[in-house]
This record gives C-alpha cells, sequence and structure tokens, in this order.
C-alpha cells in the first residue's frame, strides 16, 4: 500500500511530555526557543541557515555577474523577479504535491534539485558560457526548486513539533532567514569582489549539502494510506475549496496581502532611502539592509513575549501601525541615525506580522491540507509584495522616495483597519485531528471506487421551539460539508410532517464520499453534537446512501452481479 507521513511523529510525543510536565503554551518555560529542544528541528533549523546564506549569496553573485553581462538596468532587476515569479506560478501546485505525498522525499527531491542547478550555474560561469538569458534560466530553476520546497517545508514544522510550538518555530524559522539576510549579502559581496560570481555560486552548491544530510537521515514514522491518493487537478481544487470556505484562513490571507503591498516598501525603495534621503553610497544600503534583519531578529526573539500580551489581532494591527509610523520617519528623515532605528522597527514588524500569518494557517487547517493552504497564504504575500514594488515605484517616479514611502504608511493603516471587519482568530492550537466517528457502511450492492455520483441524505426531526437554532447549526453544517467535498447540499423540510427536515448532498464518486466523511475533525465535532442534541428520532438519525443509476445501459457492476446471480444453482 502507498505510504505517507504520519499526521502525529515526534510532535504528538513531545506535546505530550510537555503535558505531563505541567507546561502550557502561555507558560514562561515555553519560549520563543521551545522548538530547538527537539532534535530534527534544531538539525534542520541549523541546515536551513547554512542554506539560507548560501542563497543570499548566490543572489549577490548573479545580480552582480549580470551587470557584466548587460548594460540594461531592467535585465538586473530581471534576477530577482525570476527568482520569485515561480513562487506565485507553482505553489499552489507545489502544495498539492505536499500534502499527497511524503515531505521528507518532496524536500530532497527540491533540494536535490537546486544542488545539481547551482553546479550547473557554477560550471557555465566557470567556462564563460553564460548569457544573460541563460543566466536568467538557472535562476528561474532555483526558483522553481523553492516553489517545490517551501509548502513542503513549512507544512513539515507541525510533524517536527508539537502544535503549540508551532508559532514558535515559525518565528525561528523567520529568524534564520532575517539572520543570513543581515549579513549575507555583505558577506557575498566580499566573495564576489575577492574571487569572482563563481565563487558565490560554489558557496551557494556547498550549503545545500548540509541540509541534503539531515534531511537523510530524517526517518519520521510513516502510516499505511487508507484511500488513494487525489489526482493532481481535484487536489488543488479542493485546497482552493477548503481556503474559501474556511473564513480564519481568509482573513489571514487578505491581512497577509496587505501587510505584504505596504511592507515592501522598505526593502523595494530602500536602495534609494540610501542614495537619496539620507545621501549615501552602497555601504550606507549594506548598513540600512543591515539595520532592516537586525530589527527582524530582535522581533523574532520578544515574539513570544508579545503572543502573551496581546492577542492575535491586536498584536498585527500594532504591526501595522508600527511600520506605518517608521515608514513615515524613514520618508521624512535627513539622517542615518533616525532612519536605522525606523527601519530597525520595520523589520521586527516584518517578521512578527509574516509569522503570526504563517502560524495562524498552519493553526487553522488540518493536516491532509496544510501545504495548499499555506501554499495559497504565500501566494497572497507575494502576490501583495509584488503589486507594492510596482505601486511605490510608480508614486517614487512621480513623487520621490518620501511621497512612496507616505503613500504605503497610508496603505499600512488601512490595513489595520481593515482588521475592524476581517479579524484574525486566536492563535490557538485547534484540535483538527480527524474526528474517526464514520465507519464505512456495509453495502448491499457491487460497488466500486469510481461509482457515482453518491447521494446522501439523513433525516432529522426537530421540535417547533429548537427550528431557529436548528437552522442557524445547519448553516455551520453546510459550511462544513462543502468546505471537505460535498457537493449540492440542500435542507429539505417535509410539507406532511413538520418535524421531518432531510439533508441532503452528493459526491461525485464513491471514493470521494469516503474521503468527505473521513476529514470532519475534532474541532468540527461541536457542530454534529449540537444537531444531533437537537434531535428527537431515532438515534442515530436514519441515513440513505444512494448511487445513481442510468435507465439505459447497464452498469458494469450491475451486470457483473446479474451475470453472477444467473450462474448460481
Amino acid at each position: 500500500m502507498p505510504q505517507e507521513p504520519a499526521t502525529q511523529t515526534t510532535a504528538e510525543t513531545a506535546e505530550a511530555d510537555l503535558a505531563a510536565e505541567g507546561l502550557k503554551p502561555d507558560d514562561g518555560r515555553y519560549s520563543a526557543f521551545a522548538p530547538l529542544r527537539q532534535p530534527i528541528f534544531r538539525a534542520v533549523w541549523i541546515a536551513s541557515l547554512a542554506s539560507n546564506f548560501g542563497g543570499l549569496v548566490q543572489m549577490v553573485g548573479a545580480a552582480w555577474l549580470m551587470t557584466s553581462l548587460s548594460n540594461s538596468p531592467d535585465m538586473v532587476a530581471l534576477v530577482q523577479a525570476s527568482t520569485a515569479l515561480p513562487v506565485m506560478l507553482f505553489s499552489l501546485a507545489a502544495g498539492a504535491i505536499a500534502d499527497n505525498y511524503d515531505r521528507r522525499r518532496i524536500l530532497l527531491t527540491a533540494q536535490g534539485f537546486m544542488l545539481a542547478v547551482s553546479i550547473m550555474l557554477a560550471v557555465f560561469a566557470w567556462h564563460g558560457l553564460l548569457s544573460p538569458w541563460l543566466l536568467l534560466t538557472f535562476t528561474f530553476l532555483l526558483g522553481c526548486g523553492n516553489a517545490l520546497n517551501n509548502p513542503a517545508w513549512q507544512s513539515s514544522v507541525g510533524d517536527m513539533v508539537p502544535r503549540p510550538e508551532v508559532p514558535a518555530a515559525v518565528t525561528l524559522n523567520s529568524v534564520a532567514f532575517n539572520i543570513a539576510r543581515s549579513v549575507g549579502p555583505a558577506i557575498g559581496g566580499a566573495i564576489v569582489a575577492a574571487f569572482g560570481a563563481v565563487a558565490a555560486f560554489v558557496v551557494n552548491a556547498f550549503s545545500y549539502i548540509g541540509l541534503i544530510v539531515v534531511l537523510a537521515r530524517w526517518q519520521p514514522p510513516r502510516v499505511e494510506r487508507v484511500l488513494p491518493r487525489e489526482t493532481f487537478l481535484l487536489a488543488m481544487g479542493a485546497g482552493l475549496r477548503y481556503v474559501a470556505m474556511s473564513p480564519n484562513i481568509r482573513a489571514v490571507i487578505l491581512r497577509a496581502f496587505l501587510f505584504g503591498f505596504g511592507g515592501i516598501v522598505g526593502l523595494a525603495l530602500m536602495p534609494l532611502v540610501a542614495r537619496d534621503l539620507v545621501r549615501g553610497g552602497p555601504l550606507t544600503y549594506g548598513i540600512l539592509l543591515g539595520a532592516f534583519g537586525a530589527g527582524a531578529v530582535a522581533g523574532a526573539f520578544v515574539s513570544a513575549r508579545l503572543r502573551r500580551r496581546f492577542s492575535t489581532e491586536t498584536l498585527v494591527r500594532l504591526t501595522f501601525l508600527t511600520y506605518a509610523a517608521a515608514a513615515l520617519v524613514v520618508g521624512l528623515s535627513p539622517t542615518m541615525w533616525l532612519t536605522m532605528p525606523a527601519l530597525a522597527a520595520g523589520g521586527a514588524c516584518w517578521v512578527l506580522a509574516l509569522s503570526t500569518f504563517n502560524s495562524t494557517v498552519q493553526l487553522s487547517a488540518p493536516r491532509w491540507v496544510v501545504g495548499r493552504a499555506l501554499a495559497l497564504y504565500q501566494m497572497a504575500a507575494f502576490g501583495g509584495m509584488a503589486a507594492g514594488s510596482w505601486a511605490w515605484g510608480w508614486f517614487t517616479l512621480h513623487s520621490g522616495p518620501a511621497g512612496g514611502l507616505i503613500a504605503a504608511a497610508v496603505a499600512l493603516v488601512f490595513g489595520a483597519a481593515v482588521g475592524l471587519r476581517y479579524q484574525l482568530p486566536p492563535l490557538e492550537a485547534l484540535n483538527l485531528d480527524p474526528l474517526g466517528r464514520w465507519r464505512k457502511p456495509e453495502v448491499a450492492v457491487d460497488i466500486e471506487p469510481r461509482s457515482g455520483p453518491v447521494f446522501v441524505t439523513i433525516e432529522w426531526r426537530i421540535r417547533q421551539e429548537d427550528v431557529v437554532e436548528f437552522l442557524k447549526a445547519m448553516e455551520e453544517r453546510r459550511r462544513i460539508r462543502r468546505r471537505d467535498g460535498a457537493r449540492h447540499w440542500s435542507l429539505l423540510r417535509d410539507l406532511t410532517d413538520a418535524e421531518l427536515w432531510i439533508e441532503r448532498y452528493d459526491s461525485p464518486t464513491w471514493v470521494e464520499y469516503v474521503r468527505q466523511a473521513q476529514r470532519v475533525t475534532q474541532a468540527d465535532a461541536e457542530i454534529g453534537d449540537r444537531v444531533r442534541d437537537l434531535h428527537i428520532g431515532p438515534e442515530p438519525p436514519v441515513v440513505h446512501r444512494m448511487v445513481e443509476r442510468q435507465t439505459g445501459a447497464l452498469p458494469r457492476e450491475l451486470l457483473r452481479a446479474t451475470r453472477q446471480a444467473q450462474a448460481s444453482p
């Protein structure tokens, strides 16, 4: 039988150990560094830190090499765009792959692919065979590797640490990247200056080896897959449907887009801030970039304390407003000594907001769909950043860097105000394990996994005085059914029996019906229990499962059953 990663691995054991020790998410000992107690997370974190350094060194080398291959500023800018574009194009597909296959193998495949591309890039550069478009092809391929890697990597965090530690683990991953971003470009510049771009490509190639070794040694428990994998298009559709029918995740995606749209101004306009507002040069730009990265690291270190003090929505609003104030200060400041602390504050807000969004998505999606949910969140955040980069560049063209920063500050204030209508849920670990109450029914007819469509009706008997409460509960039940894959859900009332209500929906095939029924989580049980408490009929309610049959040509399974009956003595 096909195998897949266990939904609860060492994380489940560690969570039980913490509970036995009396530790809770708000316990002082349950700190921002708690995930590093997990050996696999600690090893992967250290290896990914080295890989982040290599990636940033590679980007410096590629950008510098492009300046010698082409005089066009557009070609230089395309180095960054060619790396980010695959994330926008392929994230959802990569999320579907991450949810349907062994995430560890996906990570190894992605890292091995990027290692091979990096080696080829170094070889081509060493022999002087690179043209501008060939260099962009290599950077695009590296971006494709990142697009495949990211959903599997982010969704694997929940397999490495207990669910209450997911926010801290996500923040530590942000720390790793921002530590690398604080010093990586400077190191990359020194390497390129001393040894050339080829050396930067070689360093990046070596940086993948440690992470590949760690992932190869990781042996998470494996469980047998009960149902066949979803087809590729069905898996992407299921991810889109789940997010569309999940208000918590929709709110995160909207706010992530708005924060990316406004927040990217700090990075997008930083070269112009260094050159035009504080009258500096390349060294000034590096110092400002380091200030932003140092602020991000500091923000990560205080994140656990802030999450204990503020609700998720309050914390996110504060990041929007603080970043807006920082953008105003940077836009109006003529001196480095005022600009640097403002950028540091912006960096802290950057990591606090994005790690909170990421954690909320992970804690709001069950394991079967978490890769796709994270992919859609990532597409929204990157889409906001891309749109914001263009918008603030347009404002800067017409009103200078100060005008672009002030416009972004206004957009960030708007993003905070949107929270009045679309609030983020509390950052808590909902129990999203499968409910496990559903049992595959005994069937009296021969049915195959692809047989269908399958129609389901459930008979509820409800007192007249309970109708209003019943309808409210069924509205939530409708959302859960449709979110998990049910089609054409409807609620019918018998005209001759006022107490009789019929819940009706269908699935395209028998296997899709089984899949949908098994997706109900422990957190969904409250709605089902509420409806059953209102039910006054037989317990459990009468359920009819029916498969549609055509009146023309007989289905193959019916023909087979008929022949078997005729062959019987």
